[in-house]
């Protein structure tokens, strides 16, 4: 049986002439994809495809008439059935990022499966932006997202970074005071996977003032766990996110250099796609997350601006 995302994808490009005229109005990206998976399944080619315009084939102005007059009723049918059902229930497909999520996020898995038994989690962690709507993502956490039409983001913390070593690392060293003083300092440092650069930052104080803090290239890594455990065996000095170091920074295992000074990454959201009818297992999970944030001052315990 076809999805309804198919079939929706279908009328709406032939109504707009043009596959990307129809995922604007739609707010999807996969509404070629969605075409394509449909005519595979019928065995027929449904649209003639120009650089200039979609026009239909016999047979696809045939499929048109047939379903165009039913869309409408069962977009009311499912609203009807959605909004009517209380109870979240189904496959929650989630993006997190892998230290993070593990640290902050899977630990609320206990209380929201006993809150909603009928939710079946399918979490993936990932250091990478995913296409929500295209994978078939309910939610992503992260940061650096780039909202793209069709998405909503909810604020969840900020996304500070900062300087850390373990103490014994700096036992017998000089603690810097300012961010160029890391300099004299092995550098833990990250290569982008995407970009093939090493990421140097510049930190900010609580004034707004910026300092340029250029570690050295003493050990170079392509992962933050992999930075934050090198930092752990006593290395060197690593720019860390709070979130993701925040237990060892409680616990005493890395101290945190230069402590008036943060680079600012942004902001740690939850997203999801913005329809009008949000299914209620997301709605469920994103309020819980939110809530949980709240209520334990996760906020307040990954910002970097505060010593």
């Amino acid at each position: 049986m076809e999805t309804l995302a198919n079939l929706e994808s279908f009328i709406r490009s032939a109504e707009c002439g043009s596959f990307s005229e129809a995922g604007r109005r739609l707010s999807l990206t996969a509404v070629s994809r969605n075409v394509a998976m449909l005519e595979r399944n019928l065995g027929v080619r449904l649209f003639h495809r120009s650089t200039r315009k979609l026009t239909l084939t016999e047979a696809g102005e045939t499929f048109r008439t047939a379903v165009a007059g039913h869309l409408d009723g069962l977009q009311a049918a499912i609203a009807g059935v959605s909004s009517g059902r209380d109870e979240p229930a189904g496959i929650l497909k989630v993006s997190l990022p892998p230290t993070f999520g593990t640290a902050h996020i899977l630990p609320l898995l206990p209380g929201f499966l006993a809150r909603y038994p009928q939710v079946r989690p399918e979490w993936h962690f990932e250091n990478r932006q995913v296409d929500l709507v295209g994978e078939g993502y309910d939610a992503a956490i992260g940061g650096g997202f780039e909202l793209l039409p069709g998405l909503v983001s909810r604020t969840l913390a900020p996304a500070h970074i900062i300087a850390v070593a373990s103490p014994v690392y700096m036992s017998g060293r000089t603690s810097p005071t300012k961010p160029d003083e890391l300099a004299a300092l092995d550098g833990i440092v990250m290569r982008s996977l995407r970009t093939g650069r090493i990421r140097h930052w510049s930190m900010r104080d609580v004034s707004g003032r910026e300092v340029q803090a250029p570690l050295s290239e003493s050990i170079v890594v392509n992962d933050p766990a992999a930075m934050r455990a090198a930092a752990l065996l006593g290395l060197g000095v690593a720019m860390l996110a709070t979130a993701d170091i925040l237990p060892a920074l409680e616990n005493g295992s890395l101290l945190r250099l230069v402590p008036r000074w943060y680079c600012d990454a942004g902001a740690i959201s939850i997203y999801h796609a913005s329809r009008k009818l949000v299914p209620a297992k997301t709605r469920a999970f994103v309020d819980w997350v939110a809530d949980a944030f709240k209520k334990n001052r996760l906020a307040e315990r990954f910002a970097g601006s505060l010593s």
